[in-house]
């Protein structure tokens, strides 16, 4: 993320926002930090009930705090746990029937936003799961105290400044403090937005003027769909591929020398992009059907003779949504699970 430094300056009359040190709020209290997060909103067009009934009687987290600090830092270069263990934990017997029961039974609402957006229903409904479990664990943080005591204190206050902001002006949509509650990080709804996202990219799914992520069903997967097209999804092309690789294969002529900007462990374990052609070629054969010339890496996790896939460009899509291998194997075998 683009460091910007930010800070507020009161102004009595017009509420002016004016850029200053990012060091400030480690300065102040939390509410001299807050009235200056309150001129900003008030600045950006947050109307003054939504800024009282959002702030009033606000005050840091503790706990939001202790959470935050627990993230880790910069990642060792001591390996990767295996790939396995986690999809066994991951994609099991309840999150595969879940999945398979809530393809089903939205099954009217998913095939039209199929044709709208281009991205499959397993899909967003894997994505789903892997969030929330299909809407039953979304968080029970309040957001306005969570959002704004990570603003004040916490590791990224340029990010969570905005994110703040952004809340109350989802607030403004109509919606009620007590129900705008979810994870300590500020992430909301059955697909986890954070308030920019939310803003940018929530979808009206069924029709009814609302884009309501929180017990909308066709909204929540529209929002997905419309979040993953707005990544690059290309209709038409699966994630991934089983596919087998040959003995001996030699790794060290297909490894790339690209270093990622963003997530550069997850990318590193990613070879050069071929056609599938190619990978053909090379004795790598796809175990679905895949077309010659799509583009695709290859990942072989957990080491020769290991399962190893042949990804298209949709798994950095996945990734788009949580920059991680883990997660999104997880997301794209649980897809496979649903319809299969």
């Amino acid at each position: 993320m683009i460091k910007r430094f930010l800070s507020l300056v009161l102004a009595a009359a017009a509420a002016v926002v004016v850029p200053v040190s990012p060091l400030a709020a480690q300065d102040m209290s939390f509410d001299a930090y807050l009235q200056l997060l309150i001129a900003r909103a008030r600045a950006e067009g947050v109307s003054e009930s939504t800024i009282l009934r959002m702030t009033q009687g606000l005050e840091p987290s503790q706990r939001v705090i202790e959470l935050d600090r627990a993230q880790p830092g910069t990642p060792t270069r001591s390996g990767y746990p295996p790939l396995a263990p986690y999809i066994a934990t991951h994609v099991d017997a309840a999150r595969i029937n879940g999945g398979k029961a809530a393809h089903a039974s939205a099954i009217g609402a998913i095939r039209a936003i199929e044709r709208e957006y281009g991205v499959p229903g397993e899909i967003l409904v894997a994505i789903w799961g892997h969030e929330t479990a299909y809407g039953r664990v979304t968080g029970g943080f309040d957001l306005a105290q969570a959002l704004a005591t990570l603003a004040w204190e916490g590791r990224r206050r340029d990010l969570f400044s905005g994110e703040f902001v952004d809340l109350l002006k989802v607030a403004d949509k109509g919606y009620s403090r007590s129900q705008l509650k979810g994870s300590w990080a500020g992430a909301f709804g059955n697909p986890q937005f954070l308030p920019s996202v939310y803003l940018r990219l929530a979808t009206d799914g069924d029709g009814d003027g609302r884009a309501d992520i929180f017990g909308n069903r066709a909204d929540t997967l529209a929002s997905i769909a419309n979040y993953f097209r707005d990544a690059g999804w290309r209709q038409g092309q699966p994630w991934g591929v089983r596919a087998s690789v040959p003995g001996g294969f030699d790794w060290s002529a297909v490894s790339s020398k690209v270093v990622a900007p963003v997530c550069s462990r997850v990318h590193e374990r990613h070879s050069q992009w071929k056609t599938v052609g190619e990978w053909r070629a090379m004795g790598v054969q796809p175990q679905r059907p895949l077309a010659d010339d799509v583009l695709a890496s290859l990942f072989q996790p957990d080491g020769p003779g290991a399962p190893a896939w042949l990804l298209t460009t949709n798994y950095r899509v996945i990734l788009e949504y949580n920059c991680s291998n883990y997660y999104a194997m997880s997301v794209g075998l649980l897809a496979d699970e649903i319809t299969r």
